[in-house]
């Protein structure tokens, strides 16, 4: 049986996400239920409510970025969530961007791979509950010790990744990486490279996907997904490039141009079926199941469906679990 993740994100309420993380707990095959953080919803915070809607799911960020919290804070908000949910956190991290890292969070948006190798060096030696003192480039640590005991040694730590740097880096320090917006054709070259350079045993490869389904109003579902796609084309610089840099810098060009001209509507008009298929979940149940294998069939250990409800979000969520 394929083991799926959820991602619950700013397109519901609270409320709403709480009921979707309830329902996913009730499903065997449901792996993980994960949280997005931006500039929303705090994800320790939210997951923390999840963790008491819920029994067994592991419970992810997805992610939160290594410029907004210190390594200490990072580790802390694991070991917290370990104690409430009984050892179900996955830490995800990721570096944000510039624009958001400076202008939102003002701090200097500087080497991110190499901050990232530290973060994670002093979360695993913060998260074993022992003293730690750490001396790097970025990170000056004397005498840190949690005067709660983590619960467990080890927690999950996956990096968000888009460039090779940061894959790299992924399967040098990680349990896991969190991939998104990448073409099937190029995660069939690039997922058996990462599987290949893995340091960590049942090292997982995390593919988050854009997924919209609906039976009754399937171009509905496919114009939700469009317009998630488009929005993350727009705004996301490291996205928008990569993606222009694997096939589709006609439609990266028409989708930017059209969201800053008409905004995202108008943006997910430019989203051709071709891009579609090869970056989302989208369409009648049958449709999704299959572009769910596909990815599957690449080497993908976890699919993360990033919910977008076609109608109400718990009749919605409903009938994506049981596409599943």
């Amino acid at each position: 049986m394929m083991k799926i993740g959820y991602s619950l994100g700013p397109l519901l309420s609270m409320e709403d996400v709480l009921r979707c993380a309830s329902l996913a707990d009730e499903q065997n095959n449901v792996d993980s239920v994960w949280v997005p953080e931006s500039w929303g919803r705090e994800s320790f915070s939210t997951l923390g409510a999840v963790a008491q809607a819920t029994k067994r799911v592991r419970l992810g960020t997805s992610i939160v970025s290594i410029f907004s919290r210190t390594p200490a804070t990072i580790a802390m908000g694991a070991a917290t969530l370990d104690m409430i949910s009984g050892n179900r956190t996955v830490i995800g991290l990721g570096t944000s961007t510039e624009a958001i890292v400076e202008n939102w969070h003002g701090a200097e948006f500087e080497k991110p791979a190499s901050r990232m190798k530290e973060y994670v060096e002093c979360i695993r030696l913060m998260t074993s509950g022992e003293k730690v003192s750490y001396s790097g480039e970025f990170f000056k640590i004397n005498n840190f010790k949690m005067l709660n005991a983590p619960p467990r040694k080890h927690v999950p730590i996956f990096l968000a990744a888009v460039n090779r740097r940061m894959l790299a880096l992924a399967a040098e320090k990680a349990d896991g990486v969190i991939l998104y917006m990448r073409p099937l054709e190029e995660l069939e070259k690039t997922v058996p490279e990462l599987k290949a350079r893995a340091a960590a045993d049942n090292f997982e490869v995390a593919l988050s996907l854009i997924c919209a389904v609906s039976d009754k109003e399937p171009e509905k579902a496919r114009a939700r997904a469009a317009k998630t796609l488009a929005f993350y084309v727009a705004v996301g610089k490291y996205y928008s490039r990569f993606l222009a840099e694997n096939g589709y810098s006609d439609e990266v060009s028409r989708i930017s141009a059209e969201y800053q001209e008409s905004g995202g509507d108008a943006a997910a008009k430019q989203v051709s079926p071709e891009m579609l298929e090869a970056l989302t979940v989208c369409g009648t149940k049958q449709d999704c199941r299959k572009a769910l294998l596909r990815f599957s069939d690449s080497g993908v250990t976890l699919p993360i469906l990033q919910f977008n409800p076609v109608e109400r979000a718990e009749s919605s969520f409903r009938e994506l679990l049981s596409t599943f």
